[in-house]
């Protein structure tokens, strides 16, 4: 028999997009500042965790915009994709370049930057979530 947690099943289905809105919101405000990829992608590994906790690996599996691995690999490959830039200017690997595009009376800046941190986002969820979820998954057969 198994026994359910209610209280902590209500708590994770409304902890859960909150999580992951937090996580988004510290990319985005963290792409100027260091670390704003690597912290965000922790806060979406534990969303997934907590979720994994509660309601076991597989459901928190399928909640993934992608496998771990595919999470994963495609932020390394946005990373890499970031750094191309520089190199067409003729600048070393990873130098940063911005541009600004308008829209009418509003210019909106955009980096490389901001592509390296999503890329190092998902490659956190992927990699430690994807462990994370494994573990879990683990426990939960041997339960």
């Amino acid at each position: 028999m198994t026994r359910r947690a209610l209280i902590a099943e209500v708590f994770m289905r409304r902890l859960y997009p909150l999580l992951l809105i937090a996580s988004l919101w510290i990319l985005f405000r963290g792409h100027n500042a260091p670390g704003g990829g690597f912290i965000a992608g922790l806060v979406a590994v534990a969303a997934s965790s907590g979720y994994a906790l509660v309601f076991g690996a597989g459901p928190a599996l399928r909640r993934l915009p992608l496998a771990p691995a595919r999470l994963g690999g495609a932020g390394v490959f946005m990373a890499l994709v970031s750094g191309l830039p520089a190199l067409l200017q003729g600048e070393p690997f990873l130098t940063h370049q911005w541009i600004t595009v308008s829209f009418g009376a509003v210019d909106l800046p955009l980096s490389t930057t901001m592509l390296f941190d999503l890329g190092v986002y998902l490659c956190v969820w992927g990699a430690l979530g994807g462990y994370c979820l494994g573990l879990v998954g683990i426990i939960g057969e041997e339960a």
